[in-house]
């Protein structure tokens, strides 16, 4: 491929990232950043234990979002979803991503709820629920568990939205997940596991004790699938849909 098709390209993608917002939407914003159809900026998320811890937020016009940490000049986290990155910083009432992680507006801090970086996840969002709608169906994930590599107990994931699908894809691809990397509590390999009775319930809506039926086993759909995952059943899901 020649330079200049190459300078093309990357002409293309910038362009995309500046007509993501207008630049009065940004321009008392942060860190603010227009890269190769993405718009960067800074962010955070603060614990009342470990204080602030300060980022590089990427949305992207497909709705990902996709966060690299910097709490330490040692951190090597990075394309956290907005979930993740609000576990990674140790802040203690998580699963509310949307209200705690921030960025600076004006000097002052904002959570993201109250920004336009969410209007192309909202759209995203949306555009799925029609999408099922249309086709009268419900995708509805049932509960599932992850294994600790170190005690071997099981812990419960919900598997209710994207966002929750998405920590227990990661938790699944992770060979060496333990029980401290559980995303909704700061648990230990000393937490007791759920009994054997409370976990045959996985929340199906045909039936409470169900092992697994259509109903509640989902082999695929925009909700459990990632674009920006490289893992290989995200990549031929991905490729199926463009097909």
């Amino acid at each position: 491929m020649s330079s200049s098709v190459v300078m093309e390209e990357d002409e293309e993608k910038i362009q995309c990232g500046s007509m993501l917002f207008e630049q009065e939407e940004l321009q008392e914003m942060s860190g603010v950043n227009v890269g190769g159809g993405y718009v960067e900026v800074m962010c955070g998320c603060t614990s009342h234990r470990y204080g602030d811890a300060v980022a590089r937020l990427r949305v992207f016009p497909n709705g990902d979002l996709e966060i690299t940490c910097e709490c330490t000049p040692g951190c090597d986290q990075d394309k956290l979803t907005p979930a993740a990155f609000e576990k990674h910083s140790g802040r203690e009432t998580a699963r509310k991503w949307k209200n705690n992680v921030w960025v600076i507006v004006g000097g002052e801090k904002v959570p993201l709820s109250k920004t336009v970086l969410l209007k192309y996840y909202n759209e995203a969002s949306k555009k799925l629920n029609r999408s099922n709608k249309s086709q009268g169906t419900k995708v509805f994930h049932r509960d599932e568990f992850v294994g600790c590599i170190e005690c071997g107990k099981e812990r419960r994931f919900r598997l209710r939205s994207r966002d929750e699908c998405r920590l227990h894809h990661n938790a699944m691809a992770d060979p060496n997940w333990k029980c401290s990397d559980f995303p909704y509590d700061k648990i230990t390999c000393e937490a007791e596991e759920e009994r054997g009775s409370r976990k045959v319930y996985k929340g199906c809506t045909r039936s409470p004790t169900c092992k697994g039926c259509t109903s509640c086993v989902c082999f695929g759909c925009e909700l459990c699938r990632f674009s920006d995952c490289s893992c290989q059943t995200c990549v031929d899901f991905t490729s199926n849909v463009k097909a």
